[in-house]
């Protein structure tokens, strides 16, 4: 069976399969997952972002996390919450192919939309082991930390690969565009 392209702005598609696991999913059946993957003892990480132009720098930090648990779930933001953080003109790539994407890379376990403006109810609900984000983030100021730790787990910074973000990949793109 062939699967479908996602319709450009439209919703994610669900179900996609790796291993007979879901990759994208909503947020309680993620949870659902957490649940019965932490009862058999494994370790989920959690990390996030808008991954609006998926670079060198995302794939290394997704790699990282993904190193320091057994499974990895991956939080993007809606494209209306992108358009609140990043300003008009963003996401440049809508959520479906954002999500899509990220199912593809083989560090990537489970992609779950959310769409306020931080990640924290969704944390609270899937209750990571390990929480990452880049090192470009004050530990104090990382939303989902007091969660985490209130429930045991931990919360990594991982250092980040200089000059590479999407701002600076559409800066370059515009100038190579004249």
């Amino acid at each position: 069976m062939r699967a479908r392209r996602p319709r450009p702005g439209g919703p994610a598609r669900r179900g996609r399969t790796t291993r007979g696991r879901a990759k994208i999913a909503g947020a309680r059946p993620a949870a659902a997952l957490v649940r019965r993957l932490q009862r058999r003892g494994r370790s989920v990480v959690f990390t996030n972002g808008c991954f609006d132009l998926l670079h060198a720098g995302h794939v290394a930090l997704l790699e990282t996390a993904r190193g320091l648990g057994d499974f990895l779930i991956v939080g993007v933001n809606t494209d209306r919450s992108v358009r609140r953080l990043k300003g008009p003109g963003r996401p440049i790539v809508p959520l479906g192919e954002r999500m899509e994407v990220l199912a593809a890379l083989r560090s990537v376990d489970c992609v779950v939309p959310f769409g306020e403006a931080t990640p924290a109810r969704l944390i609270a609900l899937l209750g990571p082991d390990v929480l990452v984000k880049g090192a470009d983030y004050r530990a104090k100021t990382i939303v989902g930390r007091d969660t985490v730790e209130a429930r045991g787990g931990r919360v990594v910074r991982v250092r980040l690969q200089r000059g590479l973000s999407t701002t600076a990949l559409i800066r370059r793109a515009l100038r190579a565009g004249g």
